[in-house]
């Protein structure tokens, strides 16, 4: 029977570190966001022990529509690729340790038998904070988390993609207007914030 894991959306950049570079959202060119230069200078140090793989994760380095109030970190990984086989999530766990890199956040993880009770196990996670503590950038109150990534814990061959990943994000979750990029801000790490807030 297929184990799922469910992990966090997080509200940031999908980014993709490979032998080649640093890409965001398109593999066409190698990103030139100023909010990737911190991913730019890692890469440099680790791009000769990539490889084949593809490290896919969520760039959390400027703002959206969601701050988190208890960010350790900057970047998570979400998926690693060779080739045309999406790693299993045990070796996406152990290769991101390798690279001294994080994973998104697990949510727990299920063994579907009904799919009325797996929609709403999945609509229950996501009426939940992040686990970093997000709040809405334009309240500031405190709001749910972006949304939950379900994938089969095996892994599995690109073209077959869309039958093993679930992605369901919040209703109205983007906020930011199309400008946001001009007036980005960083997101400050927990032990950056004075004490007090």
């Amino acid at each position: 029977m297929t184990e799922i894991v469910h992990t966090e959306k997080l509200d940031g950049e999908n980014t993709c570190l490979n032998q080649y570079g640093v890409f965001a959202r398109s593999h066409a060119a190698p990103t030139r966001h100023p909010w990737a230069g911190y991913l730019k200078e890692r890469w440099n140090s680790i791009r000769n022990d990539l490889g084949e793989l593809e490290v896919f994760g969520e760039n959390l380095y400027a703002i959206h529509s969601i701050r988190y109030e208890a960010l350790e970190h900057h970047f998570f990984v979400f998926a690693i690729r060779v080739a045309d086989r999406w790693l299993s999530w045990e070796e996406v766990k152990f290769y991101a340790g390798l690279l001294d890199f994080p994973v998104v956040p697990e949510l727990g993880s299920v063994q579907p038998t009904n799919r009325d009770e797996f929609e709403e196990q999945i609509l229950t996670i996501v009426t939940q904070e992040s686990t970093f503590s997000s709040v809405d950038v334009h309240t500031s109150e405190p709001c749910r988390m972006e949304g939950i990534v379900s994938r089969n814990m095996a892994e599995f061959d690109t073209q077959h993609f869309r039958q093993n990943v679930l992605k369901y994000v919040r209703k109205d979750h983007v906020k930011t207007d199309e400008h946001w990029t001009r007036r980005w801000q960083r997101a400050p790490l927990k032990w950056e914030k004075p004490c007090g807030d």
